[in-house]
Order: structure tokens, then C-alpha cells, then sequence
């Protein structure tokens, strides 16, 4: 079966090397543009371009734009039977209709609950106790296609995004294989999604980072760990932004976003309850635990984040 593979993140990483280890290495792999990347900003490839030399794959396709009519030639010339695509760019019908047997996507939940570019971010947000992850068939509407399957992943009260993320990717990449493997074999059973069920899961912007002081302790610890580490919560104290890592539930009461501790612990108030801040980070500085950060920065019992 010649296999197409288009990636580009850290999160694509397992289920190209899965393929590759189940026996299914892909002819091609598209990819992002080398970019200037780190403190450096030095020009290097991507992670699946990196595992992809790795894995003796020579045959790269890394495309300024994928509407670009020469990138979907260069598709249609490697006549795929599959392409197999795990957190890429949109592709336009030109592109992904070129496969023989059927293009598909990994896409991070149990669709159709949280379609959109960040869907770990906003399940954990919204106080999910379980998500997974799903593959479909391509279609021109984003996150639509027929379900070919799905695997569960439980989310714990404390995991971050990070976290959940990367557990995520190894059982992707199971997904993928699995979904290959049922084209090949001719196995597929595929069912439609439920429309009317669909949550949206759009990309997060700045000012979606924003601490609730006003919602409830646990509303506020999902959003904290629902944005951990990228692109990170963030409060206003005076006019300082700090960006808020991890929390935890506590005890305690008083005007939301008022800190009611800041000896030895960062215990702030919500519009109820409260949450002990455990790891936190003020500009240009390191991430750091509350002791040592409140050993550093002025911060006082009855100080407002926040405003």
C-alpha cells in the first residue's frame, strides 16, 4: 500500500514511527517549511521532517502554501492508495482526493464534541473527565468526514494540556495504524457524525487566556491546566502579566482574584472557593513553584489580580 503521510508538530511524531515500525512506510511525507525556530533562530526542519530523514524517508514535500496547484500535482504524481494526514494544515479536495483508497485525519476528541484547532485545550477547559481521539475520511467541510474509529483517554482533575497531549499522540498513533490497516484490508465500517451533537473547539487567542476570577475554583483550575504550558493563562497584577501554569483547589473565601495568602503558598480568591497557584512565571523570568516566586516578587495578602 503506498502511503502518504502529512504532518508537521511534535504530536504527528508517533504515528509516522508507528507506521514505519507496522510495516507501512510511507512513500512521501508533506510537511512544513524548514522555519527559524528557538531563542536562536536558527532555520531547521520540523519534527516529522527530522523523523522522517530518521526513518530513511527521502521523499519530502514541504509546501509553502498546500492550495499551491504544483503541490497537488506533486500528490497526484505519487498516486497514494492512502493519505494518512496528523495535525496539518486544511487541504483543499485537490489535494486529498488524489487517494486511490480514501484520504483520512487524526483529529484529538471524540468527534463531533470539540471540532476546531484546539480541541485538548478546550475539553480540559470545559471540565471533561474523558476525551480520545478520532479518525475520519477527509470531506471539504473541516472536522465533518465519516468516522472510520475512535479510542477513549480518561483526563485526570490535574492534567495539563501538555500532558494530556502528549498521551494523546502515542495513542494516535495507534489510531493511524489501525485506520491504515483497515484500508488495506478492505475493512473499513464507517458511520456518519451527528451534526446537531458537534461542540466547537476554535484556536485559542490572547484574550482567551485570561484568568475568570469571577467563576468558580474549578472553573478557573480547568482553565489554568486547559491552557498548560502553551500559550499559558495569564492575570494582570498592577501591570504585570503573569502567566499561571498550574493550580489547585483550596479553601477560601473573598473578592475574586484577591489573594488571600502569599506567605510560603499563592492561595487566590474566585467568585467561589478559591485555588492555590502552584507554578507561575512573570515576564522575561523563568517558570517557577510559588515559594520560589514570592521570594522574588512583591505580591501581599489583599493584592487584586487580575485588574
Amino acid at each position: 500500500m503506498r502511503v502518504l503521510f502529512m504532518g508537521t508538530p511534535e504530536f504527528a511524531v508517533p504515528s509516522l514511527t508507528a507506521l514505519v515500525d507496522a510495516g507501512y512506510s510511507p512513500e512521501a511525507v508533506a510537511t512544513g517549511p524548514d522555519r527559524p525556530r528557538g531563542r536562536g533562530q536558527e532555520v531547521t526542519p520540523t519534527p516529522v521532517k527530522s523523523a522522517a530523514e530518521a526513518a530513511g524517508i527521502d521523499r519530502i514535500l514541504q509546501p509553502e502554501d498546500v492550495t499551491d496547484p504544483d503541490f497537488a500535482a506533486e500528490v497526484s504524481a505519487l498516486a497514494p492508495d492512502v493519505i494518512a494526514v496528523v495535525a496539518y494544515k486544511i487541504l483543499p479536495p485537490e489535494v486529498f482526493t488524489a487517494a486511490r483508497e480514501g484520504a483520512f485525519n487524526l483529529h484529538g476528541s471524540l468527534l463531533p464534541k470539540y471540532r476546531g484547532a484546539a480541541p485538548i485545550n478546550h475539553a480540559i477547559m470545559q471540565g471533561e473527565s474523558e476525551t480520545g481521539v478520532t479518525t475520519f475520511f477527509l470531506e471539504p467541510s473541516v472536522d465533518t468526514g465519516d468516522v472510520i474509529l475512535q479510542k477513549k483517554m480518561s483526563i485526570g482533575p490535574a492534567e495539563t494540556a501538555g500532558e494530556v497531549h502528549d498521551r494523546m499522540a502515542e495513542l494516535g498513533a495507534e489510531a493511524v495504524v489501525a485506520t491504515v490497516r483497515q484500508i488495506d484490508e478492505g475493512t473499513v465500517e464507517t458511520r456518519p457524525q451527528d451534526d446537531d451533537a458537534a461542540t466547537p473547539a476554535p484556536k485559542i487567542h490572547d484574550d482567551d487566556g485570561t484568568v475568570p476570577w469571577p467563576r468558580s475554583a474549578e472553573a478557573v483550575h480547568n482553565h489554568v491546566r486547559g491552557l498548560s504550558p502553551y500559550p499559558g493563562a495569564w492575570t494582570l497584577h498592577d501591570d504585570t502579566r503573569l502567566k499561571l501554569y498550574r493550580t489547585r483547589r483550596a479553601e477560601g473565601t473573598g473578592a475574586p482574584g484577591t489573594v488571600l495568602d502569599a506567605d510560603g503558598r499563592l492561595l487566590v480568591a474566585c467568585g467561589s472557593g478559591a485555588v492555590e497557584v502552584v507554578t507561575l512565571q512573570q515576564p522575561g523570568r523563568k517558570r517557577l513553584d510559588a515559594v520560589d516566586f514570592l521570594n522574588g516578587y512583591s505580591l501581599s495578602e489583599g493584592d487584586r489580580l487580575g485588574e
